[in-house]
């Protein structure tokens, strides 16, 4: 039918990052959805961003990906979580308009250069002289490619619970694929079930806001694109409301009724997204829960019931969300429903997840044991960028975790492996307070520009923005002022008088003092932007701090730089234990570094990887 460099398999938010990434770098792509209205579909909550998960969005941004450009065109509240926090856990949230979304993704798809999206069910991967080498449809028509990415989110094997009831259905009740898992096993993928879930939705006209919380966006709205500067836009209310003793009640004299008790569900859930009978269950003895009550979108009467997932029957669904305030006449439109779907084992994906037992075909998203749409777009930008350095024999792009949430989250699920569905949190981050989000696109704008990904007329705005950045910041460092000019401002502020000169950016390290409010005493400072003036705060007050994290990176980079031979014989590798040579032997690390985060490989075998690399060394043999 055709000849393709790329094909992607899935058009949810992984598959959209990898296909425009694909394309962007010059490769001929074909993107194939089972249904092109799922394209970047919401089917659980209708927001971007959130705790950790802002980072990544911001990330993806900073490399030339479309997540953050997006939302800023469809977003209905935006809201920057964890403010009175350190800097490190700022993370940025935006409610979507779900279908506004969809439609401008859909768009951007559509007037991609070398970007053909198809609405095709793929059920056979080809494989000639194990490499990935075209796919087949449901029509049984072929496509040749030179890579595959598999990007099937929840789709693969489907199937819904509620109450007793289970069929097998992809997500909002698409179609699921059903096949294609069948061909992923025959190829030698170690398949699982994981699970995930989604609460109900209901009529806006139906809940009484009087008394629930009103929850407003920001008055200065933050975008995620670097590209844009503060945006204005009419936002739309959440509310906030809980549960209570009753709600707890109904729920409980129900957990037989439930398929996650029933035994009817084989896969293993998130545990930090737990549905509410699960809530309830583990936290017996806490007094209420809390949910968001959200708007799905600007054409739509649809309200989201975030924090109230469930697998019971629709009647205990009713039951259980009219005891609550503000719920109770609520009319649901969609009842909450658990979804079970088949996945990879992580640890079967190399860093720049290839399999390793296909070359050529890559995973992200939720088939790679993720879960979340920042997580999944995060993947499948990398799966994208990857499959075309492959296909051109250029070595991997990876993201160390000293670099990027990207990194962390990647190294996380290839290293570590996941036993539950994986979400970015920034407590994963050892070294979160260089990775913030703010400082994204100084970390990564470069790399995404020497990919392709990144435009030159964007490269160019960011090279301004670093000069105003450094420029500004050596101003602040070497301007020093007087008591005279400064102790009045300060005792305004409640803060200590100095005796001497001072410099401005040691005014600017107290806690009092912001790079606006510093203006009294420096009329000379430039107009700057949002972006620039957030970083430059952040790299002065805390520098101290930073200075102490790179020292640790640079430990860190050290353990990185001595590579592992990819034909190490560790299952004959005196000294390892036998745990640690037949993990090594499996996920086989490219460097010390990683090995030393493989579960079951301890710092005596470290050691022992360390000796033997000194020892290759000297005898020339080896890498150092």
């Amino acid at each position: 039918m055709g000849t393709y460099d790329v094909a992607v398999i899935g058009a949810g938010h992984a598959g959209c990052e990898a296909a425009l990434a694909a394309a962007r770098m010059g490769k001929k792509t074909i993107l194939f959805s089972m249904n092109l209205e799922s394209v970047a579909m919401m089917p659980c909550n209708p927001s971007i961003g959130g705790t950790g998960k802002g980072h990544l969005v911001r990330e993806i941004d900073a490399l030339g990906g479309e997540m953050g450009i997006n939302i800023d065109k469809t977003f209905i509240q935006s809201r920057m979580l964890n403010t009175a926090k350190g800097p490190a856990v700022h993370s940025l949230r935006a409610q979507a308009d779900k279908n506004r979304y969809h439609i401008e993704m859909k768009k951007t798809l559509e007037n991609q250069e070398n970007l053909h999206l198809i609405q095709e069910e793929i059920t056979e991967i080809v494989v000639e002289d194990g490499k990935a080498s075209g796919v087949v449809t449901r029509t049984n028509t072929r496509y040749e490619v030179r890579s595959v990415i598999i990007a099937t989110g929840t789709f693969l094997r489907g199937k819904i619970f509620i109450g007793d009831s289970a069929f097998m259905s992809g997500p909002s009740g698409l179609a699921p694929s059903v096949d294609l898992a069948e061909n992923l096993k025959g190829l030698g993928l170690s398949l699982r079930r994981f699970k995930t879930g989604t609460p109900a939705r209901a009529l806006a006209s139906t809940f009484d806001y009087s008394k629930m919380t009103e929850q407003k966006g920001d008055e200065r709205i933050v975008p995620f694109s670097f590209m844009n500067e503060l945006l204005e836009k009419d936002q739309i209310s959440c509310w906030l409301t809980y549960t209570n003793a009753e709600t707890h009640r109904v729920i409980r004299e129900n957990f037989h009724r439930s398929a996650l008790f029933g035994g009817q569900i084989e896969g293993t859930g998130p545990r930090y997204c737990p549905s509410i009978e699960d809530k309830i269950h583990r936290f017996a003895d806490k007094e209420r829960h809390q949910l968001f009550v959200e708007p799905e979108g600007l054409d739509t009467q649809e309200m989201y019931i975030q924090g109230m997932s469930s697998s019971l029957p629709e009647d205990v669904q009713r039951d259980f969300y009219h005891t609550i305030a503000g719920l109770e006449n609520i009319v649901i439109t969609r009842p909450a429903y658990a979804i079970e779907y088949d996945c990879i084992d992580p640890l079967e994906l190399k860093l720049n997840l290839e399999t390793r037992a296909v070359k050529g075909l890559f995973c992200a998203g939720q088939f790679n044991g993720s879960s979340g749409y920042e997580e999944a777009a995060a993947q499948g930008l990398m799966a994208g960028i990857n499959a075309v350095l492959s296909i051109d024999g250029k070595e991997p792009f990876v993201l160390g975790r000293n670099e990027a949430y990207i990194g962390v989250l990647i190294d996380d699920l290839v290293t570590k492996g996941t036993n539950e569905p994986y979400r970015i949190m920034t407590s994963r981050a050892e070294y979160r307070l260089v990775l913030r989000q703010d400082n994204a696109d100084w970390r990564l704008t470069e790399k995404g520009y020497r990919l392709g990904l990144v435009r030159p007329e964007r490269y160019e705005r960011f090279l301004r923005k670093k000069k105003e950045l450094e420029d500004e910041r050596q101003r602040l460092e070497t301007t020093k002022v007087t008591p005279a000019q400064v102790n009045g401002f300060l005792e305004a502020l409640g803060s200590s008088p100095v005796a001497g000169g001072i410099s401005l950016a040691e005014l600017l390290k107290r806690p009092e003092v912001t790079y606006e409010n510093l203006s009294e005493v420096d009329p000379e400072r430039p107009v700057l932007s949002y972006h620039t003036v957030s970083q430059l705060e952040v790299m002065i007050k805390y520098s101290g701090y930073i200075d102490k994290q790179m020292k640790q990176i640079e430990k860190f980079r050290k353990l990185e730089e001595k590579r592992l031979p990819e034909n190490l014989d560790y299952l004959n590798l005196e000294g390892l234990r036998i745990e640690a040579r037949q993990k090594l032997d499996a996920i086989r690390p490219v460097s010390v570094g990683q090995a030393s985060r493989i579960s079951g490989v301890s710092p005596a075998d470290i050691n022992v990887l360390l000796i033997h690399l000194e020892k290759m060394r000297r005898s020339g043999g080896g890498e150092s």
